[in-house]
């Protein structure tokens, strides 16, 4: 047992080795932070959604911003489109599930919001549906995948693909960049920058 906990530790530890040796995708990072602060300076919010482990993900996100991440600060607009079980099962009964996402943000979204997609295949029809909904009102998009980025990464104006198969290990990344952006639109925001 001790040798497959170590095992587990190395793969997530190589994953993010992945990430830190792959400049494009380290600079794609620096963009989606930077995005998501221009986001708050401007006055507007950001929408996320995912499934399963995701859709946990995107209301652990919205949490850090709208409470702290780091420090006490002034709490920050963001929704986790995830958590309204009213909407998620009228909107599913009503319309379909495909489109449980999309339906919130016909009605949430505004030009000039930031939606960030979750989903490790980025394959999740109704994340994509949310994504077309997202273009049509002027809101800039980003998909946090794997994989090979599936069917988002094509339609997101910021695709950061997680270079893994594991959906585990797709999942941790996704928590590590998530807390990056909190921590960097903190210091941003309230805390001097960051170097």
């Amino acid at each position: 047992m001790k040798n497959y906990i170590i095992k587990q530790i190395a793969d997530s530890a190589a994953t993010k080795q992945a990430i830190l040796e792959n400049d494009e995708l380290v600079e794609r990072l620096v963009s989606v932070a930077q995005a998501c602060v221009d986001v708050y300076k401007n006055g507007k919010k950001i929408l996320i959604a995912g499934n399963g482990g995701s859709a946990a993900d995107a209301q652990h996100f919205a949490a850090e911003l709208v409470g702290r991440y780091g420090f006490d600060r002034p709490s920050l607009p963001s929704i986790a489109l995830t958590t309204d079980s009213s909407n998620l099962t009228a909107i599913g009964n009503d319309y379909g599930y495909e489109y449980v996402f999309s339906r919130q943000l016909e009605g949430l979204a505004q030009e000039g919001d930031l939606f960030i997609g979750i989903s490790t295949s980025g394959n999740s029809q109704n994340v994509i549906n949310a994504f077309e909904s997202a273009k049509e009102r002027g809101v800039t998009t980003v998909a946090l995948v794997g994989r090979d980025g599936g069917k988002m990464a094509a339609m997101a104006d910021f695709a950061i693909v997680i270079p893994s198969n594991a959906t585990p290990r797709i999942q941790e990344s996704h928590l590590l960049i998530e807390h990056m952006i909190c921590d960097i639109i903190e210091k941003e925001m309230f805390g001097g920058g960051v170097a």
